[in-house]
């Protein structure tokens, strides 16, 4: 009995020896992944959208190909080939525990027609949008992914018709998590098309997302020619979406995009199954052949 109790002691120092070092090596690869990253201030040049970005103050700019590496091999998301960069908060890096950064596109969709900006009920266009959504639950799930319930505004939508911007803020919660993801959607708009920023986290960081809307707004500014209010309609492209469209947009058009949860789990799953490998070969003996096994898969985001 004593034997059996000191070799349960020894396995349970093992575990936490090795847990510990597992723990170091991806703090460790979490630093040099992040003092990896070149950030860049001050005025960026989008030549094919005529437009440029003003860095705004509290964050710092990640360029294209860096934002697609954060986004697909950090967080789990699929490649965005549009993306033009993102603006990620200062005071905290891509993986942090409390991370969160908007994304950039631009869509040349045309000069969108804001007629319609104060004739919509978004009371009733939220009942719409979350109908849809749990209509297409079935076929989320039967495709691998977690059911999504569009819980409601998390900001109601706005409109500023002096500015031409637009922003509004989703609650979701995806399959049985308890925790809620926010999606924070802001549109600037232009006369080729419209710029697309949308800033993914929890909803615990709502509040310091919500004070940096106006400042992110206005950071982007067009080329003199190129604003929403160039537009000349004889020659102008208009859109087929009017802002009640830009709103309405399909909640699952980028469902890779909600799931920022899943950035830690290629480097937290990888360093746990070296751990219990390393423990389980520590058992068995030092002659004993692993077993063989198939390479860690991640599945897609949502499932993380």
């Amino acid at each position: 009995m004593f034997k059996m109790k000191t070799v349960f002691l020894a396995i349970l120092l093992l575990v936490s020896l090795f847990g510990m070092a597992q723990i170091d090596s991806t703090e460790l690869k979490i630093q040099q992944i992040e003092s990896s990253l070149v950030y860049q201030k001050g005025e960026i040049n989008f030549e094919t959208c005529k437009a440029k970005l003003s860095v705004p103050s509290g964050f710092r700019y990640l360029d294209a190909k860096q934002s697609k590496f954060v986004l697909s091999d950090l967080w789990g998301n699929p490649v965005d080939s549009t993306i033009l960069g993102l603006l990620v908060p200062e005071d905290r890096g891509v993986l942090a525990q409390n991370s969160w950064a908007f994304t950039i596109n631009f869509e040349d969709i045309g000069y969108v027609k804001d007629n319609d900006a104060e004739s919509i009920d978004y009371d009733e266009l939220l009942k719409n949008l979350q109908k849809e959504t749990k209509e297409a639950n079935p076929s989320r799930v039967n495709r691998g992914y977690q059911p999504i319930n569009l819980v409601g505004w998390a900001s109601k939508p706005y409109y500023d018709k002096e500015k031409k911007v637009l922003h509004w803020a989703k609650e979701l919660k995806f399959g049985s998590d308890s925790v809620s993801i926010l999606n924070y959607n802001l549109r600037i708009l232009g006369k080729e098309g419209v710029f697309v920023l949308n800033a993914v986290a929890t909803m615990n960081v709502l509040a310091d997302v919500r004070p940096t809307i106006d400042k992110v707004l206005s950071s982007i500014t067009f080329e003199k020619g190129s604003s929403y209010f160039d537009f000349d309609p004889k020659v102008d492209k208009v859109a087929a979406w009017t802002i009640g469209g830009l709103v309405a947009g399909k909640v699952l058009a980028k469902v890779g995009f909600f799931a920022l949860f899943a950035k830690f789990f290629k480097i937290i799953a990888i360093a746990v199954v070296g751990a219990a490998t390393a423990i389980w070969r520590f058992i068995r003996g030092k002659n004993a052949k692993p077993a063989e096994k198939k390479p860690l898969e991640i599945e897609e985001s949502n499932q993380a």
